[in-house]
């Protein structure tokens, strides 16, 4: 996960700021967007993964699309928006690290009926971002 950070982190502070805000389509979110989709993602992610580890039907759900209007990504500076979404992960790593393994067959309520463990939800966490880095066009 380390080095996935790194190398994102080199190619986003490539795209220009023009390119960062382009939205190609009304209905469609912009790279900055994304960004802001992916600190969202990484914040609601750092109270499950906190939380998930004492409390008892922990229960953390979003709404994507109103977390990123309420968060403004659009008119925030880029460079901004790469540090904080950098530095919150590597955060986020360094709670992976601390984790004891037990916790992680510990169950999590994300929104559906179904409760998802910790462990899975660390995986899945890292599936979700490399999508979105595709997206990006900063991962192949």
């Amino acid at each position: 996960m380390q080095f996935l950070m790194e190398t994102a982190l080199e190619k986003l502070l490539e795209i220009s700021e023009e390119d960062l805000s382009e939205k190609t389509d009304p209905g469609k979110w912009s790279k900055k967007e994304i960004i802001g989709h992916l600190i969202d993602s990484a914040t609601n992610n750092h109270h499950r993964f906190v939380r998930g580890q004492f409390e008892k039907n922990v229960q953390i759900s979003y709404d994507q699309n109103k977390w990123n209007v309420a968060g403004h990504y659009q008119d925030i500076d880029s460079i901004q928006l790469i540090q904080f979404w950098m530095m919150y992960n590597r955060q986020l790593i360094e709670l992976w690290r601390n984790i004891p393994k037990e916790k992680l067959s510990n169950t999590i309520y994300t929104g559906d009926e179904t409760p998802l463990t910790l462990g899975f939800l660390i995986q899945d966490y890292v599936v979700h971002l490399e999508h979105h880095l595709k997206q990006l066009h900063v991962l192949k």
